[in-house]
């Protein structure tokens, strides 16, 4: 075991890295200066004192050379210290410590959702006898990934908040606040979810263990708690990991449809000022909460299926 999470959190460092070096070299291509747009000039510089943006360019290290840019910024990252906002002045940790609140409890909502959801379609649409239903159910995920999220939003706010008005369009008071955001965010994931599940709970009722029991006289309930659903966890478990970088990347368009502060809204705000510390911040950030989600999702399947840690890897 000690092994096999040595070699995951070799990996996780890997995809931190990644993370941080993609975001570099992404945001150092854009074509429009931070610095500029930090001030609020156009592209040509004009009505600007040259004299603030070169001591500007020298506080954020934009006079450097970009390799040395690089180098310096992920030493400072490797101590937790990201610098500070080009557009509040405030220390990024501080603007995401804020922010994350807000988006961890829309985020876990959402994964709640999307888990119930996708575990009740996989298991009826796999457990009943009636074709037509079990079509209609295994033809809702599908398109539950094919919509995209910023037109599932609109889409429920239309409805429910213009039209029948049950709920509020935008802001995050009271709770009734989170139910259009994650169903917006728990739809899409649940989609995925489900396809996987229901495809793994098939293979397994045709396992010849399960047939085996079913001969010994096992009743479908029993079979389905005490052995199918175990053995068809572990691929469903897999996308379960993976959905969290799902739900991140969605509570960017969600949170700015919604009107909600947090990580998304931070992001979006963050990537239209050319906000780099800031930018580079949440993008590490989410790169860190998916890989110790992956982590654990890990070793939850290494606990199910003991095999995986005789070859490390699923």
């Amino acid at each position: 075991m000690i092994r096999f999470l040595f070699r995951r959190a070799a990996q996780g460092a890997f995809v931190l890295w990644a993370a941080f070096t993609a975001s570099f070299v992404l945001l150092f291509l854009l074509p429009s200066d931070p610095v500029l747009t930090m001030l609020g000039a156009d592209g040509q510089g004009a009505n600007v004192d040259p004299a603030e943006v070169a001591a500007l360019r020298t506080e954020y290290g934009f006079d450097q050379p970009v390799w040395l840019q690089y180098l310096s910024r992920l030493g400072a990252a490797l101590r937790g210290d990201f610098g500070h906002s080009m557009s509040t002045g405030s220390p990024v940790t501080s603007e995401i410590a804020a922010a994350l609140p807000a988006t961890a409890l829309l985020a876990l909502i959402a994964v709640s959702l999307a888990v119930v959801i996708a575990a009740v379609i996989a298991i009826a649409a796999t457990s009943t006898s009636h074709g037509w239903l079990r079509r209609f159910l295994l033809s809702l995920p599908p398109l539950g990934v094919a919509i995209p999220t910023f037109w599932l939003a609109l889409v429920l706010l239309q409805i429910f908040s213009f039209r029948l008005g049950l709920l509020p369009a935008f802001g995050a008071e009271g709770w009734t606040s989170l139910v259009l955001p994650a169903i917006t965010l728990a739809l899409p994931v649940s989609a995925s979810m489900a396809q996987v599940f229901a495809s793994s709970l098939d293979a397994t009722w045709g396992s010849p263990f399960v047939q085996t029991a079913r001969a010994k006289g096992a009743r479908r309930p029993r079979l389905l708690t005490r052995h199918v659903l175990r053995n068809a966890l572990s691929p469903a478990l897999t996308v379960a990991g993976v959905t969290l970088g799902a739900v991140l990347a969605g509570s960017v368009v969600t949170e700015s449809v919604y009107g909600r502060p947090g990580l998304g809204r931070l992001a979006e705000q963050a990537v239209a000022a050319q906000d780099i510390p800031v930018v580079q911040g949440i993008v590490v950030l989410a790169a860190a909460i998916f890989v110790i989600a992956n982590l654990g999702v890990d070793v939850l399947q290494a606990r199910i299926d003991p095999r995986l840690l005789s070859g490390g890897a699923r």
